[in-house]
């Protein structure tokens, strides 16, 4: 078997792919990220791309399309917002969540597809028992983890961030993690300060 050269950049010159979190599912490595654009006037303005390679070439990338576009959330029809780093896990059902925040609301959002790089569709906001959608400063880049122990959210801001003007009159506590049901929206513990 031929094996295509593998190099750093492993994406075109092209494509920027930043905040990069790679799985493997089945037999492909899957890379998502939030998605700039070359000379853009901020970050993360573009669309979810997905990128994958087979887990024994990894010099042979492809790019499987806008796996979330920026108008998919109802909060954000008119494309207005950024889409910030996200993150994937399979969940206890076998479907494949993305997590993400938007750049002018407080608020985890999700987002569900049966396979690692389709297309995802908007599926909620992370919530307590009581529906309050869980809404404050600190819900930022996501990290998901789903075990035999639970399914865990991890998000939050460094310390260090206040020392940033525009985050400096915000109670910034670091970084945090909740528990959620097995409905990969509802919190079922915390969240809870980490770090």
């Amino acid at each position: 078997m031929s094996k295509t050269p593998a190099f750093n950049p492993y994406l075109p010159s092209w494509e920027y792919i930043p905040d990069g979190e790679p799985y493997v599912f089945g037999d492909r490595v899957y890379v998502y990220g939030s998605h700039d654009f070359f000379n853009g006037y901020v970050f993360c303005m573009g669309d979810y791309m997905c990128w994958s390679a087979p887990v024994d070439d990894l010099g042979d990338w492809r790019c499987e399309g806008v796996i979330y576009g920026r108008c998919d959330d109802p909060m954000n029809k008119e494309g207005k917002m950024c889409l910030y780093a996200p993150d994937v896990t399979v969940g206890p059902d076998g479907r494949y969540y993305l997590y993400y925040v938007l750049d002018k609301v407080q608020v985890m959002s999700v987002a569900v597809c049966d396979t690692p790089a389709g297309k995802y569709e908007f599926y909620g906001r992370v919530h307590y028992k009581d529906g309050r959608v869980m809404s404050d400063n600190q819900t930022y880049d996501p990290s998901v983890i789903c075990s035999g122990e639970g399914n865990f959210l991890y998000f939050g801001f460094a310390p260090c961030m206040i020392n940033i003007p525009r985050y400096k009159d915000q109670d910034l506590q670091g970084g945090s993690v909740l528990q959620l049901e097995d409905d990969m929206l509802t919190v079922k513990e915390g969240p809870v300060v980490i770090l």
